[in-house]
């Protein structure tokens, strides 16, 4: 059969309603996905409900057209089957070629013998029909398809109810950038596939785009039947997807929306759909969420503060507080600038909000150079010896020119580099590693310090630290809040501290809120410690009085006995 997939015409899906052609397609279990109109009023089958190849054409079970159909399924080729159609009692001449992920029928009445010569251009025609309305990739039906399907369906009348369900695929990135978008193919068609599993009768899936998948689903216990096929779609995903022998684990989040509740126009109900696949993603992925209108709201909200957000800077709505970085003597060696932003109407809205907003928008640059320069001036009222910790977003990091705009600060305030520590996460050194480790190398020529933040919390890849001499490794609070009472986050938290002191780096502990953690890290050789325990973030104003006050920092911190301002003098440039 020639590869009619490169030159298909824009066929309307219109045609297949209004054709005078009998033709169906049918998966390779011969379930039937899809017909003409006029195949659906031949053999009176509701579209909505699907039925198999053998329960449309049941004389196709006889020996003889079951071995033709089985030779197309095996060779590719088209075969014309005449069969006997004793409900009309007449002769048909089924045309049977095969599709991308299945079957393909056209019905014509009478004897094969004179539709022979005609087989190839009318399986060709069928399957340009097939071609214009379903994804060439999976097979499933396309988004052209998905948008006339519900449009069709839209409004729902009253007393029915109709779910949608939209579906993204989690993790699905690092496949394509790590083992190849081949491999990425061959996830999405198994994705596909665990997405049919488990669909039942007036359950549809379609594929939308990339690893953006959809299901429409009509039945009336609404939205009880469409969360159910939800976490039946989110553990259909829980089993790796092994490709070439390497497991690969991707997940899925679902957004639920039900017409005519969430609303009776696609526009609505798909817009009603994002925003609860919106709602999953933000909840932590590999979830599903039903749409809800205060959903609506965060994400009005939201919009907001991103709006907002343009021209915070500019405004002078963020500020820094800075938590002391302590020793094993408990003597306070420098602090971490943490960014805040002050909204004028709201308050103060946390990072965790706002910086990904930040990042998504391009404006993350542009603040941590505001964040980098205000810290290192605050740092030269302190005592020379001294540090502050600046954060890089993985945003940040990847912008070109960061080394540039870190000398650049350096020279304009004029602090020593070693009195600088840069803090980034893992998750930067997942993309462009070679430019990476290129930008590590350069900011520690200048001399800045190297802070790998969050350690254990991500991939911990150790070639990592092979790769490129980290000046610190900072153990996350995860491993440090049960650290008293439980085995494992001793076990973990001092091999740690073993693994960097072994390769020349020292360990910062965070999350630092009882007695008892601060002893049991000064016990094994924790090199500095941060956390409420030690001292709360700060405005630069206060640092003095923090530094002075016995009540707030021991009594017997070094330098801050009868030489106490001393330690305090400013650095002079």
């Amino acid at each position: 059969m020639p590869d009619v997939g490169a030159s298909m015409p824009a066929i309307d899906r219109q045609f297949l309603a209004d054709t005078d052609e009998i033709v169906s397609f049918y998966d390779e279990s011969f379930n039937l996905v899809d017909a003409s109109a006029k195949h659906e009023e031949t053999h009176a089958i509701d579209g909505l409900i699907e039925a198999s190849l053998w329960h449309v054409y049941p004389e196709l079970l006889a020996p003889g057209p079951r071995a033709a159909v089985d030779f197309v399924v095996a060779h590719g080729l088209p075969r014309s089957i005449e069969i006997a159609d004793t409900t009309r009692n007449t002769r048909l001449t089924l045309i049977v070629f095969r599709t991308g992920s299945g079957l393909g029928v056209v019905e014509a009445q009478g004897s094969a013998i004179y539709r022979e010569a005609s087989t190839q251009g009318e399986s060709d025609r069928a399957l340009l029909l097939h071609q214009a309305t379903h994804d060439v990739l999976t097979g499933l039906p396309n988004r052209r398809h998905f948008s006339d399907q519900l449009r069709s369906a839209l409004p729902v009348p009253s007393g029915a109810s109709l779910a949608l369900m939209q579906i993204d695929l989690d993790d699905f990135k690092p496949i394509n950038d790590t083992l190849g978008h081949g491999a990425g193919d061959i996830v999405l068609k198994m994705a596909a596939d665990r997405i049919r599993s488990v669909l039942r009768d007036h359950e549809v899936a379609y594929r939308l785009a990339g690893d953006e998948f959809a299901v429409i689903q009509w039945r009336s216990d609404q939205p009880r039947e469409a969360e159910r096929l939800a976490e039946a779609i989110i553990a259909a995903f829980r089993p790796p997807f092994t490709v070439d022998g390497i497991n690969a684990f991707v997940g899925a989040s679902v957004g639920i929306a039900v017409a005519p509740a969430d609303g009776n126009e696609i526009e609505q109900l798909m817009k009603a759909a994002d925003i609860a696949l919106y709602a999953a993603k933000t909840d932590g992925r590999n979830r599903a969420r039903t749409f809800t209108r205060s959903m609506l709201i965060v994400l009005e909200q939201r919009e907001m503060l991103r709006r907002s957000l343009r021209t915070a800077l500019e405004e002078d709505q963020f500020f820094i507080e800075y938590q002391p970085l302590v020793g094993p003597s408990r003597a306070v060696e420098g602090f971490e600038a943490l960014l805040r932003w002050r909204h004028p109407l709201i308050g103060i809205i946390p990072p965790s909000i706002f910086i990904p907003m930040a990042e998504a928008d391009g404006l993350m640059s542009e603040i941590g150079q505001w964040l980098l320069e205000q810290a290192c001036r605050t740092a030269m009222t302190w005592p020379p010896h001294f540090t502050v910790a600046v954060n890089l977003s993985p945003a940040e990091f990847l912008h070109a020119g960061l080394t540039d705009r870190v000398a650049r600060i350096l020279d304009l305030v004029g602090i020593r580099a070693e009195r600088l520590e840069l803090e980034i996460t893992e998750s930067v050194l997942l993309e462009r590693t070679t430019n990476n480790l290129d930008t590590l190398n350069t900011l520690n020529v200048l001399g800045v310090q190297i802070s790998l933040d969050d350690f254990g919390t991500y991939y911990s890849s150790l070639s990592y630290l092979k790769n490129f001499p980290f000046d610190t490794i900072k153990i996350d609070q995860y491993f440090i809040k049960d650290l008293e009472h439980d085995k494992k986050s001793q076990t973990i938290v001092r091999s740690i501290v073993a693994l960097a002191h072994g390769l020349g780096m020292h360990v910062t502990a965070e999350g630092v809120e009882t007695e008892g953690q601060m002893n049991w890290l000064r016990k094994e050789g924790c090199d500095r410690l941060q956390g409420y325990f030690l001292g709360f973030p700060l405005p630069a104003e206060a640092i003095g009085d923090f530094l002075r006050n016995a009540s707030t920092v021991p009594a017997d911190f070094p330098g801050l006995g009868a030489d106490r301002n001393q330690a305090l003098r400013p650095e002079t440039r």
